[in-house]
């Protein structure tokens, strides 16, 4: 599982870095302020989880006994249904796409849910 995540991990940590430079130059002209907020928020959420998303893969590797990997795939869709979201509706403007984003932001708190339910659990044992 830990090689799926950080995988995952690499290839969202390098769209991160990529979709921030394509949205800081390519898009510095299209986007009105709001869609570059949109558009940032976005970039920094994906980094975030990227790094969340990494950290999950460390942490299960050397607490074989938990399962973090619910947090690991709630992370996953956390950053395509958030962050995909956000950049879709940021370069589109169709504003109903931004009722997606909150299921995305529903996964991330599961998934900090997760790990956090994991580590209690294991200390009270």
């Amino acid at each position: 599982m830990q090689n799926i995540f950080i995988v995952s991990a690499a290839i969202s940590g390098f769209l991160s870095v990529a979709l921030g430079a394509f949205g800081a130059h390519a898009l510095k002209d299209t986007l009105d302020s709001y869609g570059h907020s949109v558009y940032n928020k976005a970039v920094l959420y994906q980094m975030f989880h990227t790094l969340a998303l990494l950290g999950v893969a460390l942490l299960q590797n050397h607490f074989k006994d938990l399962n973090l990997s619910p947090a690991g795939y709630a992370f996953i869709i956390g950053i395509i249904l958030f962050s995909g979201s956000l950049y879709v509706l940021a370069i589109s403007g169709i504003k109903i796409l931004g009722a997606v984003t909150p299921f995305g932001g529903l996964a991330f708190l599961f998934g900090w849910g997760w790990l956090a339910v994991q580590f209690i659990r294991n200390n009270a044992a």
